[in-house]
């Protein structure tokens, strides 16, 4: 089955709607700019400014990208942005991260690269007043065939009480 490639969001109005998207995908997100500015603010708040990241005279010398990368984590931050840019649901009142199974960073994401995120609900579970849920989180890269980063990313929502 051919993957889409216009990007979408699934919306839903109750929160008890999202398991029937087990195993099936939420959304695609527009691309974003992955900016050297974006990558640097990011190695000053985490403190790891490692020249790959931040010195493109450096890296464009020795580094095998021939220019900054972002770091890997700052690539997987995204992933609640990513989220939320890709399904919604109405009667949800609070969203908490509740950590990640599994993540693998196949590609790196070079300074000024297009990435989007596809995501896909692997499991649902209803918990007291919301649900506990995994997505799969793919960031694409414009024009690779290899992602960034591919994660199972967990994820507790409440409703209203009634």
């Amino acid at each position: 089955m051919e993957q889409t490639t216009t990007p979408y969001a699934t919306q839903l109005k109750e929160l008890e709607e999202l398991k029937d998207y087990v195993g099936k995908e939420l959304g695609l997100t527009e691309w974003m700019t992955m900016e050297q500015e974006r990558i640097n603010s990011f190695a000053e708040a985490t403190e790891d400014m490692q020249w790959i990241h931040t010195d493109p005279k450096r890296s464009a010398a020795f580094s095998p990208y021939k220019k900054t990368v972002a770091h890997g984590f700052l690539v997987l931050s995204l992933a609640s942005k990513i989220s939320y840019d890709a399904f919604s649901i109405e009667n949800i009142v609070m969203g908490v991260n509740y950590g990640l199974d599994k993540v693998r960073f196949p590609n790196a994401t070079k300074s000024d690269a297009k990435l989007r995120g596809r995501v896909s609900l692997m499991a649902y579970d209803a918990i007291p007043g919301g649900a506990k849920y995994k997505m799969k989180i793919v960031f694409e890269l414009e024009g690779e065939e290899k992602p960034a980063c591919v994660a199972e990313f967990l994820a507790m929502a409440y409703t209203m009480p009634a």
